[in-house]
């Protein structure tokens, strides 16, 4: 114990102190996290008081700082002006009960005359997007999680600078966490070719401080207000990490759904600089997908995509399908799935067997033995991490974006998603769900039970801290 090191004047204070943070965070910290979460940080603090409570102070709290909130608030006309846009333009659909439920969450509307284009090969997106930007005429805005200044990254940042040089307004938001390794560089060859680059969410701690575990985890490209992209692909070598490499799905998409990604983007803009970048007009129709864009995060008041979720694995029928990296959920999600299965509903759950983060993949297989003993059908894709989150439920809804079924997307994250309502389009997403199961190996219960007591362990003790991931 620390007390024990210190000089004897000064170890009784000191023990008295942990004393006085154990019991004042008792009162404290469960008004302001979620039961799971405050039993991980008041177990923290039991143990390492001083320390624990030094990091509850930075991070503690899954809310941006009060100038940020009410800038927020600020952006509250605006996106009622683009959903009257929207209107106006007859691209409004009424759309169904979680169409309004998701309009509720995020303030914007389902659209319909949309057409989307879903793309799985990583070289291939990169492509078109690089493609779509050297036909730009007007404006090109990327909001993105991760943007390298590797091969990858210096395709996509030549074709920003040529957009730029012939006259092209552009402009780009990298998030300062997932781009840190690169974002000096990114930034600097960016605004030196005429682009206007800036961090989201950058760390502070004097003026307008902010906090260094809030991401802005969304990844949107949008063209012109006319072509957009939608999905979990970073702007990034697929191999960047050593040894893994990435398995992505993107959506292309034209019609009035753009007009909504690019009212996120802008609003994301205006949160970093307090300006705001004008519309382009709603995009004419340009297919049959009835599209709804649910943007989520601490800037809302209720947990957008785990809300959505939570509520349809209750109403499911016959079949759901959840795909997803990382899968660390809250109870809600846990008895929601149970709950499913128990009703007679096929869940079904692909996870890759390729990790990236060591501490996530122990706390995502502590959940396992549960889920196959509540009767939840685990698959486990080989070879690359399977990068993609996507859902299906029974062919009326699917979604598709950068939000991972974890605390983190869930609570922390800036997240964006794109729901799916024609059955045309879902039934598209189901195929490539189903060609990715085809490919997994299934988990057992009597394959799960073989993994050493030492392994069990540490996925015990990642279980026990995975609020704090």
């Amino acid at each position: 114990m620390i007390q024990h090191l210190l000089p004897s004047g000064l170890a009784a204070p000191y023990l008295v102190s942990e004393w006085i943070i154990r019991i004042v965070m008792l009162f404290f910290v469960p008004t302001r996290r979620t039961p799971q979460a405050a039993q991980a940080w008041l177990l923290l603090i039991f143990f390492l008081p001083i320390p624990g409570a030094i990091l509850y102070a930075a991070i503690g709290r899954p809310r941006f700082p009060g100038w940020r909130t009410e800038r927020f608030h600020r952006l509250a006309p605006f996106f009622s002006e683009v959903a009257s846009r929207l209107r106006a333009a007859g691209a409004a659909a009424e759309g169904d009960e979680a169409a309004a439920l998701a309009g509720r969450l995020g303030a914007l509307a389902a659209t319909q005359g949309n057409a989307i284009e879903f793309l799985a090969d990583y070289d291939e997106t990169i492509a078109r997007i690089v493609e779509d930007v050297d036909a730009a005429q007007e404006s090109i805005r990327i909001l993105i999680y991760i943007f390298a200044d590797d091969e990858t990254g210096q395709q996509v940042i030549d074709a920003l600078c040529r957009a730029a040089a012939r006259g092209v307004a552009c402009h780009v938001l990298i998030d300062a966490f997932g781009s840190h390794r690169w974002s000096r560089h990114v930034l600097k060859k960016l605004n030196e070719g005429g682009v206007e680059a800036r961090k989201a969410l950058p760390f502070r701690l004097v003026h307008r401080r902010t906090r260094n575990d809030m991401r802005n985890h969304r990844k949107l490209v949008v063209i012109d207000g006319r072509i957009g992209y939608a999905g979990s692909q970073n702007i990034v070598d697929k191999s960047f990490r050593p040894g893994i490499v990435n398995r992505e799905l993107v959506a292309r998409l034209t019609g009035p759904i753009v007009a909504e990604m690019d009212a996120v983007i802008v609003g994301d803009w205006y949160l970093e600089t307090e300006q705001m970048l004008p519309t382009a007009p709603v995009p004419a129709p340009a297919g049959e997908a009835l599209l709804q864009l649910l943007p989520s995060g601490a800037d809302y008041p209720l947990e957008g995509f785990e809300t959505l979720l939570v509520w349809q694995l209750h109403r499911a029928e016959r079949r759901v399908i959840v795909t997803t990296p990382y899968f660390v959920p809250d109870q809600d999600v846990l008895g929601a799935m149970r709950t499913a299965v128990a009703r007679g509903i096929e869940v079904d759950l692909v996870v890759s067997k390729i990790a990236d983060q060591k501490l996530v993949s122990l706390a995502q297989h502590s959940y396992f033995v549960d889920l196959l003993h509540a009767g939840v059908t685990i698959w486990r894709f080989p070879d690359f991490l399977l990068h993609a989150k996507h859902v299906s439920i029974d062919g009326k809804l699917a979604i598709l974006g950068s939000s991972n079924v974890d605390l983190r997307s869930f609570q922390l994250n800036d997240e964006v998603s794109l729901l799916l309502f024609d059955a045309e389009s879902i039934g598209r997403l189901e195929a490539i769900q189903r060609a990715s199961i085809e490919q997994s190996d299934r988990l057992t219960p009597e394959q799960w039970q073989t993994r050493s007591r030492i392994q069990k362990l540490l996925e015990g003790i990642a279980r026990l801290v995975s609020p704090l991931l």
